[in-house]
C-alpha cells in the first residue's frame, strides 16, 4: 500500500520534488509539466504516461520535462482536480467515473455493457459525446487534452464462491465505483462502499468489504490475487482515465510546443486501445498462474448480467443528467 501522506507532508513533498528539480538542472528545460495520479507504478496507465513524457521529451527537443507523480503521493484522487484548476500542479490523471457529483455525465461509460467494444472506444474519442464531456470538464476549470482508456472490463473477485450470477451477489459487501455504477449491485443484492482502487487490497484484506471490483489488468497491479481466491471478468464498464491540464498553463504555452505535447497524448490515447474485443487470454492466465481462480464470463452470462444490471443504473444516470444525460445517451447509441 503506499504511504498516507498527510496534508502538510504532502505539501512538503511537492515542494522538494519542485526543489529538485530545480537544483538538478531540470531548468534546461523550457516548461515543466508536473503530472499528478493515483497508479501504482506497475499499472498500465502509470506505464502509458511514463511513455508520454519521454515522448513529449522527444517531440519538443528536450524543452518540456514531463515528471510523473504516481500512487496518490502528491494528491489524494480527489484533490487531483482542484489542484489542477487551481494551478497548484500542471495536470494530473483523472478517471472518470471519479469526477461523481461534480460533473455526472462524466458516469456515462460505465453504465455498465453500454459501451465496451473497441469500435465504440475509437469512435467515442472524437465523437460529439466526447465534445460535450470536454465540455463539462472546462466549465470546472480543467482542459481536457486526452481520454486514456483505463479499462473496458471489469473483474468481481471474492473469496467464499466465484460470482458468475446476479444471486451470487446478494448480501455480498463489495467495493463499488461512484453512486450512478453502484445502483447496479443494489440491484443485485450487493451492498457496495465505493472507495479508489488505492484502497481496496487492505479492505480486502480486514474484511471490510467481501468482494472486489478492478479492471483485470489492475486485479494484477495491485495484487488482488493475494487476499482473493476468485475472479470473475467481462467486458462491462469502460473507464477512461482523463488527462487534464490548467487552463492558463496550457494556452501560454507557445503553439508548436503545445502541439508536441498533444500530439503525445494522442500516441498515448491509441496506446490505451485494445486491437480486439473480449478479455485477454493473457491477462486471465496471469491471475491463475499467481494463485486466482479467474474466468471470464460468456455473451449469454454477460447478457444475464446487463438484463440485471442496466436498468436501474440507466434510470439512475438519466435522473441525476437531465437534459444532457439523454443527448449523451442517443450519442452514444450512434458510434
Amino acid at each position: 500500500m503506499p504511504y498516507r501522506f498527510s496534508p502538510t507532508s504532502r505539501r512538503r513533498v511537492l515542494a522538494a520534488a519542485i526543489a529538485m528539480a530545480v537544483a538538478s538542472g531540470a531548468g534546461a528545460a523550457d516548461f515543466t509539466m508536473r503530472i499528478s495520479h493515483q497508479f501504482p507504478p506497475t499499472h498500465h496507465t502509470a506505464l502509458n504516461l511514463e511513455q508520454f513524457a519521454k515522448e513529449v521529451k522527444e517531440m519538443t527537443k528536450g524543452r518540456v520535462e514531463v515528471q510523473n507523480f504516481g500512487a496518490a503521493q502528491l494528491f489524494k484522487p480527489n484533490q487531483n482536480h482542484p489542484a489542477v484548476a487551481s494551478g497548484k500542479i500542471e495536470a494530473a490523471a483523472i478517471l472518470s467515473f471519479q469526477w461523481g457529483g461534480t460533473i455526472p455525465e462524466m458516469s456515462v461509460t460505465i453504465i455498465p455493457y453500454l459501451m465496451t467494444s473497441v469500435a465504440k472506444q475509437k469512435a467515442f474519442i472524437k465523437s460529439d459525446a466526447a465534445k460535450l464531456l470536454d465540455a463539462k470538464m472546462a466549465a470546472k476549470g480543467v482542459t481536457n487534452i486526452a481520454w486514456m482508456v483505463d479499462t473496458n472490463d471489469g473483474i468481481f473477485t471474492s473469496n467464499g464462491k466465484a460470482l458468475t450470477q446476479p444471486s451470487d451477489f446478494a448480501g455480498m459487501k463489495i467495493r463499488g465505483l461512484n453512486k450512478l455504477f453502484d445502483e447496479g449491485l443494489v440491484a443485485m443484492g450487493a451492498s457496495p462502499s465505493a472507495m479508489p482502487g488505492s484502497e481496496v487490497y487492505q479492505a480486502l484484506q480486514t474484511g471490510v468489504i467481501d468482494a472486489g471490483f478492478t479492471g483485470v489488468e489492475a486485479a494484477n497491479s495491485r495484487k488482488f490475487y493475494e487476499v482473493q481466491k476468485f475472479g470473475v471478468a467481462s467486458n462491462i464498464i469502460l473507464a477512461f482515465d482523463n488527462l487534464v491540464v490548467n487552463p492558463a498553463w496550457w494556452k501560454g504555452l507557445p503553439a508548436d510546443v503545445r502541439g508536441a505535447i498533444q500530439a503525445a497524448a494522442d500516441k498515448a490515447v491509441a496506446r490505451s486501445i485494445r486491437k480486439s474485443d473480449g478479455i485477454p487470454p493473457e491477462n486471465i492466465q496471469v491471475l491463475n498462474d499467481k494463485g486466482m481462480k479467474a474466468v471470464a464470463l460468456t455473451k449469454a452470462q454477460e447478457k444475464v448480467m446487463a438484463d440485471a444490471m442496466q436498468p436501474a443504473v440507466k434510470k439512475e444516470f438519466l435522473r441525476e443528467t437531465a437534459p444532457d444525460g439523454v443527448k449523451l445517451l442517443e450519442a452514444l447509441d450512434k458510434l
